[in-house]
């Protein structure tokens, strides 16, 4: 863990993870795919990978891409469903 961008997206990686086994954990049926992680998964590694090679202004826009993404398809502040 070298640079900020290892950081950010090993921390944002993490939240992921909390979200993806807390929603895993729902009784109802899944509000998510398991395929939309992955999206978020690889857009972090592509972020990472273009600040760990100095492009720092395509990391930057990789990692608001990314987290973007996050926030319109998986909505991680959202309240759970009513039943």
């Amino acid at each position: 863990m070298e640079t900020i961008y290892d950081w950010l997206s090993i921390s944002a990686f993490a939240g992921l993870v909390v979200l993806f086994l807390h929603r895993s954990s729902e009784l109802d049926v899944p509000r998510d795919s398991l395929w939309q992680y992955l999206a978020a998964g690889v857009g972090l590694a592509l972020a990472n990978w273009l600040g760990n090679e100095g492009l720092h202004w395509p990391a930057i826009a990789a990692l608001v891409a990314t987290g973007g993404y996050i926030h319109v398809a998986l909505r991680p502040f959202r309240p759970p469903p009513q039943s």
